[in-house]
């Protein structure tokens, strides 16, 4: 594996077997472009694009890659398609990812992220040749404190609303494949994966920040903030993105020494309160932009919530590149790139081959 700290072996995915779910989110439209540039042989397994616009849309995620419309609730067309694709490696990143949701639409939150998981985790123990699993969860899968120390990989496992809590049942379920019938010579090696706040060109959710912030900004109108003082682990995409790579690979090489959880998030630095996001945005695009602070009573959020990354940094060599600032200049200019017509993959391209020199 290569040395540089964060740096993706390139080499390695060129002709490797990839089976991705999720990839018509935001983040697995990224992760998909960043697989077909390096040359895997990439099968994506979910649901339509959550948004109109979409990443997937917008930038033709589909045009260099096998992409399947389905549900991971379904575990027989799930099971039929991992298995006729026969995948090398598995990243499983299908989730109802939002909070606020998740207080509309417990149900399905947990029968994605849970069920779902068990789903994906089933099917893959059908797939004779794979040898690497990431399941992809996330930061709020553990009980937050609300304290000011990062979380390490061992910290207790909980969550306040149904996403959170959804999430941290998606991490016992794959603790308890891992160890039931996964990490075997003759069997695939099982990790799970933690980010923080991802944020970055191409996201078009609702009731996120970033693209709450950028719609207000389109339409010259004031953005509404509902907790402009709490605090995330902020990062660009691509940051999370290369550490679930990077595990990847080192589960495909070395098996069972990276089969466990890993946190991937941004350095201390760029935890940054949500005012201080908003302030820098406002300052980057320019033309009259401004906010205040909604007033309405709104769902309970984590007020405070970071992670620790040094076990990344010790055993997989992985550290977070980009600073904050750079992360949102960049987004700026992507939107606004988009908004004038170019082309949007060339520019997602781009960033990856920037990020990953």
């Amino acid at each position: 594996m290569e040395e540089l700290k964060g740096k993706v072996n390139s080499s390695f995915w060129k002709g490797k077997r990839v089976f991705l779910t999720g990839h018509t989110g935001f983040k697995g439209s990224w992760l998909s472009l960043w697989l077909q540039h390096m040359g895997a042989t990439l099968k994506g397994f979910s649901l339509e694009p959550p948004t109109k616009p979409s990443l997937f849309f917008e930038a033709n995620v589909e045009k260099n890659m096998d992409s399947e419309i389905g549900d991971i609730r379904d575990l027989q067309i799930l099971s039929a398609s991992m298995k006729l694709f026969n995948p090398d490696i598995l990243i499983h990143m299908a989730a109802q990812p939002l909070v606020r949701l998740s207080y509309q639409e417990p149900l399905e939150t947990y029968t994605t992220n849970v069920i779902g998981t068990a789903n994906v985790l089933e099917a893959a123990r059908s797939c004779p040749n794979l040898k690497a699993i990431v399941s992809v969860t996330t930061d709020k899968c553990y009980e937050n404190k609300e304290w000011e120390w990062g979380y390490r990989e061992n910290e207790p496992i909980g969550g306040h609303d149904p996403y959170s809590s959804s999430k941290g049942c998606a991490e016992l379920v794959t603790s308890a494949y891992r160890r039931s019938f996964f990490n075997t010579n003759d069997s695939a090696f099982v990790a799970s994966a933690r980010a923080g706040n991802v944020i970055g060109g191409g996201d078009w959710a609702t009731d996120r920040l970033v693209p709450d912030i950028l719609r207000a900004f389109e339409k010259s109108e004031t953005v509404i903030i509902r907790n402009p003082k709490s605090t995330r682990p902020w990062q660009h995409v691509l940051e999370p993105l290369s550490g679930y790579l990077v595990l990847a690979e080192k589960l495909y090489a070395e098996g069972e020494v990276a089969a466990e959880a890993w946190n991937f998030g941004p350095k201390d630095d760029d935890c940054k309160q949500v005012s201080w996001i908003l302030d820098q945005m406002v300052k980057n695009w320019g033309n009259g932009a401004c906010w205040e602070l909604d007033k309405n009573k709104n769902p309970h959020e984590a007020g405070f919530l970071k992670l620790d990354c040094s076990k990344a940094a010790l055993r997989l060599n992985w550290q977070p590149k980009w600073e904050l600032g750079h992360t949102l200049r960049l987004i700026i200019d992507w939107h606004q790139s988009w908004l004038s017509g170019k082309n949007v993959q060339e520019k997602c391209i781009q960033e990856i081959v920037d990020y990953n020199r």
